[in-house]
């Protein structure tokens, strides 16, 4: 099984993406993880390591190698922005593909309790970042985050808990056509 889950930051994709593996024995593949690891290695905070990213593009090609390898092996929970994109332009067609969204107001809010950092400091970032990731994404890939029709479930993550939203994705795993 592969399963994709993608979402701005703050919409809650880690930690369904965590539940989600565990409940199904699959594997959690975060895209985020590794650029932060990319980051940290670099010895930049992620708006430099974004900026950077976007006069180097082989820094978004490496993150996308390395989820196809994974996604190739199956029995996968793939997390990142592009990972339906990127399995789709590959080839490899996942089993469900999950887009989370949530108003900006309530992903600073998350964000910066996650982070413990003042909301308007971690808005600020947030925006910074997606501009950031929208330019390189539609510069390397010609893909517009926007563009949802690819995905199979697109949930609103305020609307519920993360109880809630766990269950929705549950429910949709768990009713797929075999």
């Amino acid at each position: 099984m592969i399963i994709t889950i993608g979402g701005l930051p703050g919409t809650g994709t880690t930690t369904i993406a965590k539940m989600i593996a565990e409940k199904y024995n699959l594997r959690h593949v975060c895209a985020g993880f590794i650029f932060r690891e990319m980051a940290k290695e670099m010895g930049m905070d992620l708006q430099e390591f974004s900026k950077y990213a976007e006069q180097h593009k082989e820094v978004d090609e490496e993150i996308d190698r390395r989820q196809v390898e994974i996604a190739k092996q199956g029995n996968v929970v793939l997390e990142g922005r592009l990972a339906a994109w990127m399995l789709l332009k590959n080839g490899i067609k996942p089993d469900l593909t999950i887009w989370f969204k949530a108003p900006l107001e309530v992903r600073a809010e998350r964000i910066s309790k996650r982070e413990s950092v003042d909301k308007e400091i971690a808005l600020k970032k947030m925006v910074e970042r997606e501009a950031s990731e929208k330019k390189r994404y539609k510069e390397i890939y010609n893909i517009d985050l926007d563009d949802l029709s690819i995905y199979d479930l697109v949930i609103d993550t305020s609307k519920w808990d993360v109880e809630g939203v766990f269950n929705i994705v549950s429910s949709a795993i768990d009713n797929l056509k075999r």
